[in-house]
């Protein structure tokens, strides 16, 4: 059996649905930012176990809970209030049946976007491929925002598919999540800028570790003039969002869109530091 992780903060439209598609598991651990509506309590009438925390960040959040959530497995699914897992995914895990003695310490699923109108996003999906299923032991984060998954051991993959509804509360709560997913991610840009990290051309385009190869990727991209247009043309006529109909030129742009959210923020963070330094 595998334990359940599901972080919440404000899920009560779309927890009921969650825990529909894991409640396989008899051990079921909502991690919640201490929500203002019925979050906690459609969690407890369900019999899942209850941990909140005031969220900092994301990184911060996500190890704390596998640090301190005391799980009744050695294997973890982590999924959000907005996922769901499905029947090919379920029948993959319970196949898979991993223990303490795999030589894994994660596996690598694939995560199915679905638009507004119900329809896959199968071409739009910048990253389609999660370390999702766990040891918690063996796992910890990096990143303010958009975490990156830093296992401390060998991986594999496992078929099946997480489904995903990033739209299920509509166009103005995706805007809004990813202007703060923005101020995030320009504060970790302008840190990394003042540590001088510097990334690999080679492990970003070479690297055989997945999470390890889109850190760099995503590292270099940050370098690049233009982004918001080059990520729209990369999805568009790269990745072959043309293909998802009208649903996957939309969130093209709305991709885009973030990402100019990311230069306005990263812009403005720089003319702050610069202002304080000149004064």
């Amino acid at each position: 059996m595998i334990s359940i992780l599901i972080l919440t903060k404000n899920e009560e439209q779309d927890l009921p649905g969650c825990l529909a598609s894991v409640a396989w598991s008899d051990d079921i651990h909502v991690f919640d930012s201490f929500s203002d509506d019925q979050t906690v309590t459609i969690a407890q009438n369900a019999g899942a176990k209850i941990t909140q925390r005031i969220f900092d960040n994301w990184s911060a959040h996500q190890n704390w809970g596998l640090a301190n959530i005391k799980f009744k497995y050695p294997w973890v699914l982590y999924i959000d209030a907005d996922e769901r897992v499905s029947e090919s995914l379920l029948n993959a895990i319970k196949a898979l049946k991993p223990d303490n003695n795999s030589e894994f310490v994660a596996y690598e699923l694939r995560r199915r976007d679905f638009a507004w109108n119900g329809k896959w996003l199968k071409h739009a999906q910048m990253s389609p491929f999660y370390l999702r299923l766990f040891r918690p032991d063996k796992m910890r984060y990096e990143r303010l925002v958009n975490p990156v998954s830093i296992p401390d051991g060998p991986i594999s993959k496992i078929e099946g598919f997480l489904d995903h509804y990033p739209f299920s509360k509509g166009f103005r709560f995706w805007i809004q999540r990813h202007l703060s997913y923005a101020d995030m991610e320009a504060l970790t840009r302008v840190k990394d800028l003042d540590k001088g990290v510097t990334f690999s051309i080679r492990k970003a385009l070479f690297g055989k570790d997945f999470t390890e190869k889109r850190y760099h990727q995503k590292g270099l991209f940050y370098k690049l003039p233009g982004r918001p247009i080059i990520k729209w043309f990369y999805m568009v006529l790269v990745r072959r969002a043309f293909l998802d109909g009208s649903g996957g030129l939309t969130y093209a742009t709305l991709q885009s869109i973030y990402e100019y959210f990311i230069v306005l923020k990263s812009n403005e963070l720089i003319s702050q530091k610069r202002d304080k330094n000149n004064s």
